[in-house]
C-alpha cells in the first residue's frame, strides 16, 4: 500500500471533492430531485418553445359587484365568477386553438406570455359597494396569486392591469357619494405593479395630475403600449415619445379602458370651476377639458378628431384593444370623419356584460396570438362558460370558441 502523508492525502481528498461537485449538477435533474437547492449552484435552462406567443385580454373584473345569476345560483359574488374565469384561463394551456385559419390554428397553446386586465377592477365603492381596499386584495387573490400558467422561458405568466374609470374615481371622487370618500388603493396597486418605481408610490405622495399609469412591453416582435384610461393629449405625447424610440416599422398595438369613441363624462368638466358635482355629472378622469360641448351628453366629437388625426400619422399602430362598454365585438373604428381605419378588439366582462349579463353562456374573454415573426396577429373570443345551460350545472366549466379575427402587422 502507497504511504500517504496527511498533505498528500487533503491534496487527494479535495480533488475528489472538486470532481463530485462538478458532477452534481449534472446528476440532479437525473435522480429526479430539485434543481437549484441552497448550496448547489445550476444554470437556469430556458425552455426552447417555437410557435406563436399569446396573452389573455380580460377587463371590467368589477370586484364589489353581484352577478344577478351564475351557474345555477342567484346574487353570485365577483370573487366567485372571476374565479372561475381564471380557472379557464389556467386551463388554457392544455387547449388547442381552433382550425380557424389564424395564427397558431389547430395548435396546442402551451404556454402565455401575459394576462392583461383592462381596468376597473375594483367597482366604485358607492351604494353599499364594499371599499376599494378590499377589491383590490380580492383582485390580488384570483388574479395575482391564481394564476399559475407559465411563459415561454418557463417564468410565471406576467400580470399587466391598466386603470379603469371606476379605478380612477375611487382614487379622486365621484359626484355621487363614495364610501370612504376617496381611495387610491387599486389605483397605486396598478402604478407599482406596472411601473416598478424605486421606491413604492403611496397614499401620502400620490397626485393623480401626476402618477399616471401608462407602460410598454414586447411581446413577439410588437409593441405593446397600455395608456391611461384613454389616449388624450397627454397619452398621446407619451405614445409619441415611446414610438420615437424603436423602429417605424416595428408593429404597435394599444390597450386601453375606454373606447376610441370615449364618453364624453370622462372628461374634466367645462362648465364654471370645473369641479366634480352633481349637477353637472363630469367626472374628470382626464387631463383636458371637454371641448365638444358643456354636457355629458355631448359627443366627444372633437376630441375624437384629435385621436384619428394621432394615429393617422403612426402607420404601425395597428391594433386597439380596450373594455369599459363591456361586451365582445371586433370591428373598424374609421373616426369622426371616416378618415381612417383601425382595427379594435372590445373584451366582454364577467360582471357587466352587455350580452353575457343575461346569457352567461357568452362570457368571454380574448386570447391573442402573435405569429412567431412577429407579422401577424390573430384575436379570439374564448368563452368559458360556454356549459351553463346544460341543466344542473353540468358542464358549467366547458371551454368554447367564439369569433376570430385576425389582422396583418408588417
Amino acid at each position: 500500500m502507497m504511504d500517504l502523508t496527511l498533505s498528500s492525502r487533503m491534496k487527494m481528498l479535495t480533488r475528489l471533492c472538486w470532481l463530485l461537485f462538478g458532477l452534481v449538477p449534472a446528476l440532479i435533474p437525473a435522480l429526479g430531485g430539485a434543481q437549484g437547492g441552497a448550496n448547489v449552484r445550476t444554470p437556469v435552462r430556458t425552455p426552447v418553445v417555437e410557435g406563436p406567443f399569446h396573452v389573455v385580454f380580460t377587463s371590467d373584473a368589477h370586484f364589489g359587484l353581484q352577478r344577478p345569476h351564475f351557474r345555477g345560483s342567484d346574487s353570485v359574488d365577483a370573487v366567485v365568477v372571476n374565479t372561475a374565469l381564471m380557472a379557464a384561463v389556467n386551463r388554457l394551456p392544455t387547449l388547442a386553438l381552433p382550425a380557424d385559419g389564424g395564427v397558431g390554428a389547430g395548435a396546442s397553446i402551451g404556454r402565455i406570455e401575459a394576462l392583461i386586465e383592462g381596468g376597473d377592477i375594483a367597482n366604485r365603492a358607492e351604494g353599499g359597494v364594499q371599499p376599494a381596499l378590499r377589491s383590490w386584495q380580492q383582485f390580488l387573490t384570483v388574479y395575482r396569486d391564481g394564476l399559475h400558467t407559465t411563459d415561454r422561458s418557463g417564468a410565471p405568466t406576467a400580470l399587466w392591469p391598466i386603470v379603469g374609470n371606476h379605478d380612477a374615481s375611487n382614487a379622486i371622487g365621484f359626484y355621487r357619494p363614495l364610501a370612504p370618500g376617496t381611495d387610491p388603493v387599486a389605483w397605486l396597486g396598478i402604478y407599482n405593479m406596472t411601473m416598478r418605481p424605486a421606491a413604492p408610490l403611496t397614499a401620502g405622495n400620490f397626485k393623480e395630475s401626476r402618477d399616471r399609469v401608462h407602460f410598454m412591453r414586447d411581446v413577439g416582435g410588437v409593441h405593446f403600449l397600455f395608456v391611461h384610461i384613454w389616449p388624450d393629449s397627454v397619452e398621446r405625447a407619451w405614445i409619441a415619445r415611446e414610438l420615437s424610440r424603436i423602429p417605424a416599422t416595428m408593429p404597435v398595438v394599444l390597450f386601453t379602458h375606454d373606447q376610441p369613441v370615449v364618453e364624453s363624462k370622462h372628461f374634466i368638466n367645462p362648465n364654471g370651476a370645473g369641479d366634480i358635482n352633481p349637477r353637472d355629472k363630469f367626472e374628470n378622469l382626464l387631463t383636458e377639458r371637454l371641448r365638444s360641448g358643456l354636457s355629458t351628453e355631448s359627443p366627444a366629437v372633437v376630441e375624437q378628431r384629435s385621436l384619428a388625426s394621432f394615429i393617422r400619422r403612426y402607420p404601425n399602430i395597428r391594433g386597439y384593444f380596450h373594455g369599459n362598454s363591456n361586451a365582445h365585438e371586433f370591428y373598424d373604428w374609421t373616426g369622426p370623419d371616416g378618415d381612417i381605419r383601425l382595427p379594435v378588439f372590445r373584451v366582454d366582462s364577467p360582471m357587466k356584460g352587455a350580452k353575457s349579463a343575461s346569457d352567461e353562456t357568452l362570457l368571454s374573454f380574448m386570447v391573442i396570438s402573435i405569429s412567431a415573426d412577429g407579422a401577424r396577429l390573430t384575436a379570439r373570443e374564448c368563452r368559458y362558460n360556454a356549459g351553463a345551460n346544460a341543466g344542473a350545472n353540468a358542464g358549467a366549466g366547458a371551454i368554447s370558441w367564439g369569433e376570430t379575427r385576425t389582422v396583418l402587422l408588417k
